[in-house]
């Protein structure tokens, strides 16, 4: 039955996701040319700018941080709270752009530096550093970003969602980021600002589509935008590069400029224009393999839970047809010796189901995003929607999380009830909550675009307290009328002495190998995913983290089944025996947090020996 499950949940992974990519409704955007705008066709293309960040620091700013052009904020698009919680930080850009009207080498604004202000040296600083961290802009045409394509080892092409504001040259000639593909950014200790971008837009022109016969002139619709950044001395778009001595003392002056192209292309479909974005990105082949260790992982641990079982049942049977007397039938044996102890209620009952609840709220919380996640609800170009999903489920998931705790308290003969329901409530939920304002202020001192603004904290609060808590009390309520569940056996009146155990019988090493197998069958996945968040890229593989996913709850049940079961055999009720084989499985979290610090480390130390090879 389980391999059943699993190949049905392989053949649906398989379907392309493009199918339903733009299920939720995203409507399309029909441009035509000046003169011919119709009430479902305009001529002009909005570009917006995002947050600026780096792949060699975790702090983002606003485009506005930065001395670049602006232009009036007071039209910014309205954020949801999925994208102000990421920290996305939309506005209307200075740059102008018009359907099927090139430009070439268009003036958008001059900036000067003068040498004897202080504000000036500020401003100048602020693009130097943020050049030598290596920050990239993120621009946004027809709700897709701008990419920035370039080609890598092996003749393939590789497309990122952002490009750099520059590139610098140390003082030992090392050529940084972009730096290292032009010929003519040599000169040492030396930044090269990009005050120039060309733009090229393609797009489809309806020829044998159904929405193409009602354009009345030439129109069409945006499968993909480009960008190129360069830099330029002069405000004429050629000659030599813009560049910066680190210890200049001279007055700088430039132009920042850009120049937009347009070309048809009738192959690519507008449903199918994330594709070559994604396909970039993708990494099929170890997918795959991923989730065939992990199979491999379910299979072992299916044989063992099935091998257990008939042994057990085997000798079962076999004891009981060697039993000669009533007494012999009575004599208990094995795991049977500690059926009395099994259900004694544990030292931290209130705690445990505390737990246990909250842990059904992120479960539910999980598989239903992902389950959205894979029919294409909450795919990149509904910006936000998967932090907003989530965040929304969580607080709307109040009435499990306190019923399920309430039933497993008052299933340990739990009084407390009240204490029970503000736990609930309030212990998980608020550790993460003071862990993220502690985060949110240390951003907010640095002035990051990643602060959570004092509005967004109130709504959180708002959504905390006034749909979350009631709810919990609600499921609580609920929890607390039902009957007790009742125990399959009676427990003892005196806790049964636990007999000398082995090494491998205790906590620590159950909590070790409880941990591995679950996280053995996550790690791959779990790389990728802390990849897209530290590069900045999009993450659209949920068919396999779906299916990863489910391996994972499969393979935690089963390995809690498998300790649960030698810990019986070997007599231990350590924490009544209701703590220790769940905690065994959970630990697999630690395992996830350490993988995080030994991707960081090994992200630092790799570039670390990079630098020391080059340079030394």
């Amino acid at each position: 039955m389980v391999l059943l499950f699993i190949y049905s949940l392989v053949c649906v992974s398989c379907i392309p996701p493009i199918l339903s990519f733009y299920l939720p409704g995203l409507a399309p955007v029909t441009y035509c040319e000046k003169g011919k705008t119709t009430a479902t066709c305009r001529s002009e293309i909005p570009i917006f700018v995002n947050r600026l960040n780096s792949p060699e620091t975790v702090v983002p700013y606003e485009y506005h941080s930065f001395d670049f052009c602006t232009s009036d904020e007071s039209h910014s698009p309205v954020e949801n709270l999925g994208q102000v919680v990421f920290g996305e930080r939309i506005r209307p850009s200075p740059y102008e752009m018009t359907f099927l009207t090139d430009i070439t080498c268009k003036k958008v604004c001059q900036r000067k530096y003068e040498k004897n202000s202080a504000v000036s040296k500020s401003k100048l600083d602020f693009i130097l550093r943020g050049i030598s961290l290596e920050y990239r802009h993120h621009w946004i045409i027809d709700n897709m970003p701008i990419t920035w394509c370039y080609d890598v080892e092996n003749n393939k092409h590789h497309c990122n969602t952002g490009f750099p504001i520059g590139c610098y040259v140390t003082k030992d000639g090392y050529r940084k980021g972009i730096c290292r593909t032009r010929d003519s950014y040599t000169e040492t200790n030396t930044y090269y600002l990009f005050n120039h971008v060309d733009i090229d837009i393609t797009y489809h022109s309806g020829k044998q589509e159904d929405w193409g016969e009602s354009l009345t002139g030439k129109g069409g619709r945006i499968i993909s935008a480009r960008v190129t950044p360069r830099s330029f001395k002069n405000g004429k778009c050629s000659g030599p590069p813009l560049a910066i001595k680190a210890d200049n003392k001279d007055e700088i002056a430039f132009d920042y400029t850009y120049s937009v192209r347009y070309r048809v292309d009738n192959k690519i479909k507008w449903s199918s224009r994330w594709d070559y974005i994604l396909d970039s990105m993708s990494h099929s082949n170890i997918q795959w393999f991923s989730i065939m260790n992990s199979l491999i992982i379910v299979l072992f641990l299916s044989g063992m839970v099935a091998m257990i079982m008939l042994r057990t049942l085997h000798k079962d049977i076999a004891r009981y047809n060697q039993m000669d007397n009533a007494e012999d039938a009575q004599e208990e044996f094995g795991w049977k010796l500690v059926h009395g102890d099994v259900f004694r209620p544990p030292r931290k009952g209130m705690l445990l189901a505390v737990i246990n609840g909250n842990g059904i709220q992120i479960f539910f919380m999980t598989l239903i995003t992902l389950v959205f996640a894979c029919l294409g609800f909450l795919s990149p170009a509904n910006r936000g929607a998967l932090m907003t999903c989530a965040m929304v489920l969580y607080v709307c998931l109040g009435t499990p999380a306190g019923f399920i705790s309430a039933r497993i308290y008052k299933m340990f003969g739990g009084e407390k009830w009240k204490s029970n329901v503000l736990l609930t409530a309030f212990l998980c939920p608020g550790i993460v909550f003071s862990m993220f304002f502690l985060l949110n202020l240390i951003l907010w001192g640095n002035g990051s675009s990643a602060a959570i603004p004092f509005t967004t904290l109130l709504a959180l609060l708002a959504l905390w307290f006034g749909i979350s808590v009631p709810l919990t009390f609600i499921g609580a309520y609920f929890g607390f009328k039902k009957r007790p569940i009742e125990h399959p056996v009676r427990t003892n009146l005196i806790p049964r002495q636990i007999p000398d155990q082995s090494f491998y019988t205790k906590p620590l090493p159950g909590i070790i190998m409880g941990g591995v197998l679950p996280f053995g069958c996550i790690f791959i996945q779990l790389f990728f995913i802390l990849n897209s968040l530290w590069s900045h890229q999009t993450y659209y593989m949920f068919g396999f983290l779906f299916l990863v996913f489910i391996i994972l709850i499969i393979t935690c049940s089963e390995a809690t089944i498998l300790l649960c079961y030698f810990h019986l055999c070997a007599e231990v009720i350590i924490f009544h025996l209701v703590f220790t084989p769940s905690q065994h499985s959970h630990t697999s979290v630690l395992y996830n947090k350490f993988s995080e610090i030994i991707y960081d480390i090994l992200h630092d130390y790799i570039t670390l020996c990079n630098k020391v090879f080059i340079l030394g």
